[in-house]
């Protein structure tokens, strides 16, 4: 049997699923306050001196904290069914279908949130690691429960999840850098859609 590890923004997806379910989902209102809380962050990012990894925790607690949890995942379901099939990749759909068929292992590895990602993989068929939304009492906190899952932290949590030794072969797709620890762990690297032979080609 053989795993098959998709990064979903950009790989299977035309760009940015996060930054849209952010608007989707948080209050205008509350989107503009929140919004000039944190703008010197913001700032930093578009001026690249802040990392993406770095500023989606902060804009996610920013969005999300005290807000009932049951209404964020509602949203989240609907932007699963009403958004997500409107940027999916045909050749991404096209290859994680091919994997199942095969009889692969096929999860979903990503720094987008448990809240949307969960029902969309759920409708697919296939198993999901990402980063998940912390709630307390009925409640987002705002906080991660382990992490923004990107570069190491998504690379620990595959490892904690499967025993990668148990396959014959290991897939691995993603088209950032934020990706490079993933595909460190397979030996069918895909960049973009390309296969490599060494993540340094990842960048």
């Amino acid at each position: 049997m053989n795993l098959a590890l998709f990064d979903f923004d950009g790989t299977i997806t035309r760009g940015d699923t996060f930054t849209p379910f952010l608007r989707f989902a948080i209050q205008p209102s509350r989107a503009v306050w929140s919004g000039l809380l944190i703008s010197p962050v913001l700032i930093a990012h578009r001026l690249r001196l802040v990392s993406t990894t770095s500023t989606r925790p902060i804009v996610a607690r920013a969005g999300f904290r005290g807000v009932p949890a049951d209404g964020v995942r509602a949203l989240g379901q609907r932007y699963a069914a009403e958004v997500l099939p409107s940027v999916l990749e045909a050749q991404a759909m096209e290859r994680l279908e091919w994997h199942r068929r095969q009889g692969d292992t096929v999860v979903v590895v990503s720094a987008g949130l448990d809240v949307y990602l969960g029902p969309w993989c759920a409708a697919h068929g296939v198993q999901l690691i990402c980063t998940e939304l912390e709630e307390q009492r009925g409640r987002m906190t705002g906080e991660y429960r382990r992490g923004d899952c990107s570069g190491p932290i998504k690379a620990a949590l595959i490892r904690e999840t499967f025993d990668l030794d148990r396959f014959e072969n290991v897939y691995a797709y993603g088209d950032t850098p934020e990706d490079r620890e993933m595909l460190a762990l397979a030996n069918r690297k895909f960049y973009r859609w390309k296969e490599i032979d060494d993540c340094e080609q990842a960048d």
